[in-house]
């Protein structure tokens, strides 16, 4: 099984053809592994080389495939495992072409090396995110096992001095037909090393898939169940001792002065480390820490945002949006065809600071010695938690060990390195290991956040009530230019305006532009759909809009203007026929609906949603139509729609961050609320089958579900929804 393998470690767009060359120089090298086996190493995409010559136990690979002789197949894996299903639909590529089951495959974690794993969706950067993985593995993990199969294949073909053509893989083995002879990979597996690399081979045909577009039980259900996965929060080193900490409540604030007498006295407590804006308390278990963090008395130096409060930055993104920002997209000229307008509509729109509040929170354990550093996390960003450990600890990278692990929840926030910062300073006042563990109010207050989104948004219309003009401005953070520098460039970053550009309707005039404004006193981060989560909410809304001032049925006006995007239209045309759009409803009941092009899917909602006369409002039901190219793992993406969803629904809910006096007011899930279970809707997810490329759909839920939700409360209310969460009294129906 997967999980028992990474458990055993833990402790210590574009259609795709099915005839692609694959180069031998520049992909891949094979040789013989020890114990006899074929180590088979590849170049992925994320590579910025080819595989290199390492020592006897064969080659150091980017992404490598291991056949031992023992028949076990290894495959290390550059991605890591958050919910979303990773460790198991890239085993099915490599299980498909290589004709094995895909249980015969393992997976481990990959140790961080960016030269090794750099990601060039993610701008060179080891990373897992942006809904990507199978995206940037889908060809070359193929290839991978494709050649491997033909070495072996051919490895037995030279033992039975046979013709290769003669002979086929089947189930793990190598059997001649003509003769009924068979032999399985692990016997094989010193001779195939020796053989020749293939230049080229043709993959398989979809037609001839056994395991892509198939559903696949999740291989680490089992141990996640059973508690046997390895979480970064489940290490435990000889020795370890548990901390929890305080940070400066407002950021950018210092530790005055501790009084930590009565913490000392706490049974368990074994240390207090006093950092320049956190104080931590180290101690044998939870417990005890988080009892002597209670009884710390500390005087904290605010700093200069002491007085900041969410309402000043939103004064400053309103002002920005007044003035131009660099022009992410132009078509035509919105100004003409504005002025020759028989109908104006415009709008503005805002949505909230959000913090991930992931299941597992924040954690890390490390052990600072004099020679060197051991890190035991759940990171999305592998190489830089490494570079971090080591700039902090003031070792050299390769003195610092980083063993990576199962996350539960990453949604952007894992990444980040800030984490793995504070465990290595407050480590390295300890002897020995130490796990720090942030408290759920630590975890909420002290989070980075999705940034507040300001928008002016305003569009023409002739005299059908067809859009001939669309302005769009908007003002808000841009995470690329602190997280990828080199992707953000004349003002602007693909994360910041995707969903508010290239959308899929026709629109003959149109002009985008972005205002950058970093918000003084909070941090900002990725939030599981990023850009889309804001841009699909204001676009998919005021096209609501439009539609509404055109006297025009919602769904009936998107058609009208698909005919150059038909996997658009296909996707919303189904949503909108399996939702049974247009049957009539109860009172205060609506439906809404959402389309989208984002992380190279296309993908339409309808919400159901009922709205009391007190103004609570119920999700009922979501209907999904999705076309995310070729599918490797349909139960995955359904799956995922789902997880978005609910994780969307509850931004359109419940979610908010704000500041009053340069602090956090939300500390725990009482006060920043989850989607309950009571309120989880009904949700379908109807896949589109297409012969392109895989598109990503981690994400993608979440953006396309928020719009669908305001649009249904306008159907059901007549109130339009346009700053973020709702707001109950807002929806009250009057007495």
């Amino acid at each position: 099984m997967i999980l028992d393998h990474i458990a055993s470690h833990a402790a210590g767009p574009g259609r795709s053809s099915s005839t692609n060359v694959l180069s031998r120089r520049k992909l891949l090298q094979a040789g013989a592994a020890a114990g006899g086996g074929l180590l088979l190493s590849l170049s992925l995409p994320f590579s910025n080389g080819v595989a290199e010559t390492a020592d006897a136990d064969g080659f150091a690979p980017n992404a490598f495939i291991r056949i031992a002789g023992d028949g076990r197949i290894v495959l290390t894996m550059p991605y890591v495992e958050m919910g979303q299903g990773t460790y198991t639909s890239i085993p099915m590529l490599i299980a498909e072409e290589l004709e094995v089951d895909l249980k015969q495959v393992q997976v481990e974690h990959a140790p961080p090396n960016e030269k090794l794993y750099g990601n060039p969706l993610l701008g060179g950067l080891q990373a897992t995110g942006n809904s990507n993985a199978v995206r940037a593995a889908w060809q070359p993990l193929r290839q991978a096992g494709a050649i491997a199969r033909t070495m072996l294949v051919s490895a037995a073909a030279k033992r039975w001095n046979v013709d290769p053509a003669s002979c086929r893989a089947q189930s793990g083995e190598v059997l001649h037909a003509p003769t009924g002879r068979r032999i399985g990979y692990g016997a094989l597996a010193a001779d195939a090393a020796r053989m020749p690399v293939p230049e080229s081979v043709v993959l398989k045909r979809p037609v001839d898939f056994k395991l892509i577009g198939t559903p696949a039980k999740r291989l680490d259900a089992p141990a996640k169940v059973n508690g046997t996965a390895v979480y970064g929060i489940d290490v435990r080193p000889p020795g370890v001792k548990i901390a929890t900490l305080a940070q400066s409540p407002v950021f950018g604030g210092r530790v005055k002065s501790v009084d930590d007498a009565a913490a000392k006295a706490v049974k368990g407590v074994r240390q207090i480390v006093r950092l320049d804006d956190a104080v931590a308390v180290v101690a044998d278990h939870m417990g005890a820490a988080k009892k002597g963090l209670a009884a710390l008395v500390i005087e904290w130096d605010a700093g200069p945002h002491a007085k900041l409060n969410t309402n000043e930055i939103v004064r400053e993104l309103e002002k920005a949006t007044l003035d131009s920002g660099a022009v992410a997209q132009s078509i035509g000229n919105t100004d003409t065809a504005m002025a020759n307008a028989v109908t104006k509509v415009e709008a503005i729109y805002q949505v909230p600071f959000l913090a991930h509040a992931t299941l597992e929170p924040m954690n890390c354990t490390v052990h600072v010695r004099k020679d060197g550093c051991e890190v035991w996390v759940g990171s999305q960003v592998m190489a830089r938690a490494q570079a971090a450990a080591a700039t902090t600890a003031g070792l050299p990278l390769d003195k610092v060990v980083v063993h990576n692990h199962l996350i539960g929840g990453g949604f952007g926030r894992r990444l980040e390195i800030d984490g793995v910062i504070r465990a290595v300073e407050i480590a390295k006042h300890v002897d020995g290991p130490v796990k720090v563990v942030w408290t759920r109010e630590e975890d909420i207050q002290h989070d980075m956040y999705r940034p507040y989104f300001f928008d002016r948004i305003s569009a023409g219309l002739d005299d059908k009530g067809m859009p001939v003009a669309w302005n769009h401005r908007f003002a808000g953070s841009s995470i690329i230019s602190r997280w990828a520098p080199p992707l953000f460039n004349n003002g602007l970053d693909p994360d910041t305006t995707e969903g508010a550009i290239d959308l899929v309707y026709a629109l003959p005039n149109m002009h985008v532009e972005y205002v950058r404004v970093e918000p003084p006193g909070i941090p900002t981060a990725f939030w599981r759909s990023v850009g889309p989560s804001h841009n699909v909410f204001v676009t998919e809304s005021f096209m609501d809009e439009l539609a509404a001032a055109a006297k025009q049925d919602a769904v009936a006006y998107r058609l009208a203007l698909l005919d150059k995007t038909p996997r658009a239209k296909a996707v919303l045309a189904l949503a909108a026929e399996k939702a049974g759009w247009g049957r009539p409803l109860p009172e205060r009941v609506g439906r809404g609906v959402s389309l989208q092009f984002a992380f190279a899917s296309y993908m339409a909602q309808v919400a159901e949603v009922e709205v009391s006369k007190d103004g609570t409002v119920r999700v009922r039901r979501v209907v999904c139509a999705v076309d995310c190219g070729t599918v490797v793992n349909p139960d995955t993406v359904q799956a995922q729609i789902q997880s978005a969803v609910m994780f969307g629904i509850t931004a359109v809910l419940h979610g908010e961050i704000t500041l009053k006096d340069g602090r956090v007011e939300q500390t725990n899930f009482d006060s920043y609320q989850i989607l309950r279970m009571n309120e989880a809707p009904a949700v379908e997810v109807h896949i589109v089958q297409s012969p392109e490329s895989p598109g990503g759909m981690g994400e993608a839920g979440t953006s396309a579900i928020v719009p669908a939700v305001t649009n249904a409360i306008f159907a059901a209310t007549g109130k339009r929804v346009r700053k973020l969460p709702i707001d109950a009294t807002a929806l009250k129906q009057p007495a």
